[in-house]
């Protein structure tokens, strides 16, 4: 093969693995955004990704019409792949809280980056048909596709979203395409008309990227703010969650992925319910497991018990727990409970470190976020029950967060029929927290007895003996619906639960 085809071979090999590197980047940068801006669904992903390889095929089908120049046409597309995509994040940010149907533009665009995406693979065989065997175009062209995809698969997550955000994950593959173009113009100027036009569009563009990877955080600021309505004050993406916190001049907020999580006006309501009637049914507790709970509230009310030697802490997220150790306004709302000596915190999945745990608990507090998908949903299974059922010391209580019983009863005595399936009895309760409305939770146990003691410590600002003898009584609309199934590992009934009777309840 001569020198100079073989160059250009490669040359156009190098396109094929930055534009499968940067497509799937794209992609993964979309279904991240759209957990954090619609919530964690189920689906989303999933029709992000039906939608982006069904384009890629539409894109791969109308390139049969594409005539002339091939290489031209090429890097006309890889420019629109890098600015579509480029300012595909950006974009979705500043439309969210103003436009009504976000998800129009979310897979417009999805759509559109994948069409472009699925043009330029056949382009490329075809412009490589002369210069390599057909078999060995085939053979090097899939290879280096799928490891361009394999390497974005494992940068996002680790790498990507931590340092740089989605803005600029986006606005950083936007540009290296760009400059693909660019240098393929550049490289192959004698065999284009229109080389120099495309040269200056290309640079144009970079230059138009440069400045809004710049002034990201303006963009974020802005979206989030006109999301939020209140003053936000801290904003963070980890590999796991999108983190924010807001401020008004009544309370302070934490959204987890868009959601609410708690309001420091009415969080003793809920922490209070969530950790004292587990723990006052023990009686004296010494060591105690939360699993979730980064926020260092539940440990808060766990350190009200003179009797606890031991907290063991396990939450994923290591930003979590460093920002709830460490900021000021944040420490003085747990009461620096995260930085106690009897408190020894572990970033782990809660699934993995129960299996490996070999320890006992006199109570385990369970504050995860709702089973809104199957990587949370796996956190309610049978399975994961029985994990909690071998870790609880005799006598000891358990106690999950269990959603709205008024919002979704079928989701909350899901809950309750699934703990009881791994051999614990059950007792459910309720109490009204004005941030959240009518929400639930359910204390397990291996043995029977008194559903709730008389004895609490001193200086609840919520709970008395009366008040929990209230949370016991369900009225009718938030009694157990019929056939409520056991949510289980191969089947995830709970998330299926929670998306429908969620979903009705938000729909506007």
């Amino acid at each position: 093969m001569p020198r100079q085809k073989t160059e250009a071979h490669w040359l156009l090999l190098l396109a094929v693995f930055i534009i499968a590197t940067c497509g799937l980047i794209y992609e993964l940068v979309a279904g991240t955004l759209a957990s954090y801006l619609l919530g964690d669904s189920v689906t989303q992903f999933s029709t992000i990704i039906g939608v982006y390889l069904f384009a890629m095929g539409i894109g791969s089908w109308l390139s049969r019409y594409l005539r002339g120049n091939l290489l031209e046409w090429f890097i006309r597309i890889e420019l629109l792949v890098g600015f579509v995509g480029g300012f595909s994040a950006a974009l979705l940010f500043v439309v969210f809280p103003l436009v009504a149907s976000f998800r129009i533009v979310l897979y417009a665009l999805v759509a559109l980056t994948g069409a472009l995406v699925g043009l330029e693979l056949p382009l490329l065989m075809r412009i490589l048909k002369d210069k390599v065997e057909f078999r060995d175009l085939v053979s090097r062209v899939f290879t280096v596709d799928y490891i361009g995809a394999l390497l974005a698969s494992l940068l996002f997550p680790l790498l990507l979203v931590p340092r740089l955000g989605l803005i600029r994950t986006a606005l950083f593959f936007g540009i290296l395409n760009i400059a693909v173009g660019w240098y393929l113009s550049r490289r192959f100027r004698r065999e284009l008309r229109g080389g120099v036009a495309l040269q200056v569009s290309a640079a144009l563009l970079i230059a138009g990227q440069l400045l809004v990877f710049v002034f990201s955080d303006s963009v974020m600021s802005f979206s989030e703010t006109m999301t939020y309505n209140d003053q936000v004050v801290y904003a963070t993406s980890t590999p796991y969650q999108r983190i924010v916190l807001t401020r008004n001049k009544r309370e302070l907020r934490l959204f987890l992925n868009g959601n609410l999580q708690f309001s420091s006006a009415d969080e003793y309501r809920y922490h209070e319910a969530l950790v004292h009637p587990a723990l006052s049914l023990v009686g004296a507790p010494r060591n105690v497991l939360v699993l979730g709970g980064g926020d260092g509230l539940a440990v808060r009310e766990i350190l009200r018990y003179p009797s606890v030697q031991q907290v063991q802490l396990v939450d994923l997220d290591p930003a979590m727990t460093r920002l709830f150790s460490h900021q000021e306004i944040l420490t003085q709302l747990n009461r620096r409970s995260l930085l106690d000596p009897k408190v020894r915190v572990t970033n782990a999945d809660a699934f993995v470190w129960l299996r490996q745990n070999r320890s006992r608990f006199d109570a385990i507090i369970i504050d995860f976020p709702d089973p809104s998908s199957y990587a949370v949903g796996k956190l309610y299974t049978n399975l994961f029950y029985n994990l909690v059922a071998r870790t609880l010391a005799p006598g000891g209580v358990a106690v999950v967060q269990s959603t709205s019983p008024y919002v979704a009863p079928r989701s909350f005595w899901c809950v309750d029929s699934t703990i009881r399936s791994a051999g614990l009895q059950t007792i459910p309760y309720h109490n009204y927290v004005p941030s959240f409305g009518e929400w639930g939770y359910i204390m397990a146990r291996h043995e029977g007895g008194d559903p709730i003691p008389q004895s609490l410590p001193s200086g609840l600002r919520y709970l008395n003996a009366a008040t929990l003898q209230q949370m016991l009584v369900f009225p009718e609309d938030m009694r157990s619906p019929v056939a409520v199934g056991v949510n289980k590992l191969n089947n995830q009934l709970l998330v299926h639960y929670f998306e429908e009777e969620w979903g009705k309840y938000l729909e506007p």
